[in-house]
């Protein structure tokens, strides 16, 4: 989702989906009928919150988890078909207009007939052009030439963002890849679950390659090749918990140093194949995983490099070509998250087109359904958000004065963002063809690639907004220092205009306070007000800190997900204190509101327990079990039912609310209870 972003954002942690802003029938902002009221909510705040809606909500067959996400998902998916569905109708759209582009690309994308008669035609000159090849040269030549030609990225992660240590400045970056399966674990460890998915991972390569003309033999093979490959590059990945820390991936080199580390590769010819000029420095995140790839260049023979690029441009296209790619495709995602129907097409190719080409759907949607009202209340949730920061970091007790006035300088310089960007980006050069939906896709590809290219020798460009208006989701930015919340989750049960306070601050104003908080995590705190990785805090402030992150990373690792499986407390820290930070800060912010200062009940629960009650309904859901041990793996949110309990049970005004006392089963001594900030 390019650079990573995940090495430069932290999310709120939901799957994107697309919403519409005509009001959803609310009867009650807190139902009591999905809640299982029998539960003591010192006992299991979960399934009291939750208990109903969780018993009579089961994961549909053709999802992989259902939660209040995925059910506003369901619903608001609609706002998006209408949308592309309207537009691929539209015989008078102007050619090269929003509509007449959007329409394009989806009818292509639903045109099923013409990619069954083409089976995998699309990308045949592609596969037979790696045949060609015969030198280390060659394999090393073609992988640039993929890499700008949308046909895919082999052997390690490319593409420009900012220099962490100077974020008015855009720079090559580097890093770790070259494997398939979602996590180097699943190629080291021999766990079931992990031979299980390898073995699915077998098969799925031997399926696609005898469906472009391979004998089984010759098939099992050069799965074998490409396995073997993939496995010694996982070896010297580094784990998702090192990637965490944020000087251990900074690594400046000089074009001249990386030549020195990487032998095999002259980085002066391949920079310039990448249309990359000028730059005498890259960062690079891992320079031990260059240095084994370098060795392997020369250990591996040109055949299995050929083979291997081979299975970098059939996986990238197969769940894009005809009905047995698609399927074999399915079959294996299946194995790792439990689903058992494949998605509707039209769903699938919406969301595509809002990922592909988002900021031209995302105008059609934004003209259709964004409400300006919505906008301005967000507006003065964040401030007030902003107000109880401030608030609670000048009342730190363990923090001195010093780190603080840094703290106080980081909170103020925040920059939001809601609803949508000010920039729309137009996709000039973009070649969109109703008959060629493969081609659609590689051309975008080679567009986005080209525009992040085009980002070199620029000013960096902070108005951008890194998601799509139909996002329902939010982020924030280390090197920005900016939060930002796209007009997608602007909507119940986050937000509703016509709720109670307790109500949107439980809900919008706990995810604002979250994306605050991430400026403030393990990671993010490591960066500046303007951006920067620069340590402001003082040794001991920070010994204290992570004294408390220490407490909550053993909280969480407590936490028992499926079988022997447990969260872990170090991968999920950041989102784990965004929630803490974030929901503090928020219930200070609703307590300066009439009702956070009032007793008045609504629906039979006071002020306060609505606020945590809301809290509660953002994450009630159910998750196949494949899924919830993918995502202990990959994900670095803590599950639904534990980031319900995480914050609250550090919280006195929970306690308060729902008069939980000692001898209840979540329970936690006054003493014992983490305060962050």
């Amino acid at each position: 989702m390019k650079i990573q972003l995940k090495n430069y954002f932290a999310v709120l942690g939901i799957a994107a989906c697309t919403f519409t802003a005509s009001a959803q029938k609310i009867q009650k902002y807190i139902d009591p009928t999905n809640m299982d009221l029998s539960v003591k909510p010192g006992d299991d705040f979960y399934r009291y919150a939750s208990g109903n809606w969780i018993k009579n909500n089961p994961v549909p067959a053709k999802e992989t988890r259902w939660g209040s996400f995925n059910e506003l998902r369901e619903f608001n998916a609609q706002a998006v078909k209408g949308l592309v569905e309207e537009a691929a109708a539209d015989k008078n759209a102007k050619a090269g207009s929003v509509t007449k582009r959007v329409g394009d690309f989806y009818a292509a994308a639903m045109d099923s007939v013409t990619i069954e008669k083409l089976g995998y035609t699309p990308i045949k000159a592609e596969l037979e052009k790696i045949k060609q090849i015969n030198s280390l040269k060659g394999i090393l030549d073609h992988t640039t030439y993929m890499r700008t030609n949308g046909i895919g990225g082999s052997f390690y992660g490319f593409g420009i963002g900012q220099d962490r240590k100077n974020v008015n400045k855009y720079m090559v970056n580097l890093s770790q890849g070259g494997t398939t399966l979602g996590d180097r674990d699943y190629y080291l460890n021999n766990d079931s679950r992990s031979v299980k998915i390898r073995e699915a991972y077998n098969t799925y390569m031997v399926t696609l390659l005898k469906l472009i003309g391979n004998t089984d033999a010759v098939a099992q093979q050069k799965a074998k090749t490409i396995f073997a490959i993939e496995k010694q590059l996982a070896e010297a990945q580094m784990t998702r918990l090192e990637m965490r820390d944020p000087y251990k991936t900074y690594n400046k080199l000089t074009v001249s140093e990386l030549n020195k580390l990487t032998p095999n590769i002259n980085w002066n010819n391949t920079l310039t194949q990448l249309k990359v000029t000028g730059q005498d420095t890259v960062l690079v995140n891992s320079t031990s995983f260059f240095k084994t790839l370098d060795g392997l260049l020369t250990s591996t023979p040109v055949a299995d490099w050929k083979t291997y690029l081979e299975w970098n441009v059939l996986k990238s296209a197969a769940g894009n070509l005809s009905s047995p790619f698609v399927k074999a495709n399915f079959e294996f995602s299946q194995v790792q998250t439990g689903q058992k129907v494949q998605t509707p097409r039209w769903q699938t190719m919406s969301s595509l087109t809002d990922r592909t080409i988002g900021e031209l759907l995302g105008q059609l949607y934004v003209a259709k359904y964004f409400k300006p009202e919505a906008k301005a209340r967000m507006d003065v949730m964040i401030e007030n958000l902003r107000k109880a920061f401030e608030i609670r970091i000048k009342g730190l007790e363990w923090m001195s004065d010093e780190t603080k006035q840094k703290a106080l300088a980081k909170l103020y310089a925040f920059t939001p963002k809601v609803g949508y960007t000010t920039k729309w980006r137009n996709y000039d050069g973009l070649e969109i063809n109703r008959g060629t939906y493969l081609q659609n896709l590689i051309n975008a590809s080679k567009w986005a690639y080209n525009e992040n290219i085009g980002q070199l020798g620029k000013p960096v460009d902070r108005e951008r907004f890194g998601m799509t208006p139909p996002t329902v989701n939010a982020s924030y930015s280390p090197t920005m220092n900016s939060i930002t919340f796209p007009a997608g989750i602007l909507q119940f049960p986050f937000f509703h205009p016509e709720a109670d306070d307790a109500i949107n601050y439980g809900g919008i104003g706990a995810v604002i306070g979250h994306e605050m908080s991430h400026g403030f995590d393990d990671s993010g705190s490591q960066y500046d007000k303007d951006g920067n990785l620069k340590n402001w805090w003082t040794a001991e402030d920070r010994t204290k800190f992570e004294a408390r992150t220490k407490q909550l990373g053993e909280q969480f690792d407590s936490y028992t997900v499926l079988d022997t499986l447990h969260v872990n407390g170090k991968f999920t820290m950041g989102e784990n204190i965004g929630d803490l930070g974030g929901l503090n800060a928020a219930y200070t912010a609703f307590k300066m509101t009439k009702q956070g200062q009032s007793n008045e009940k609504i629906d039979g629960f006071t002020p306060d327990q609505r606020f945590f009650l809301s809290w509660a309904q953002v994450w009630r859901g159910n998750i196949l079990p494949e899924t919830a041990a993918q995502l202990i793996k990959t994900d670095p949110h803590s599950p639904g039912p534990y980031r319900t309990i995480g914050a609250p049970v550090n919280m006195d005004a929970w306690y308060n609310a729902f008069d939980v006392k000692a001898g209840d089963k979540l329970y936690k001594k006054p003493e014992d209870r983490i305060r962050m900030w």
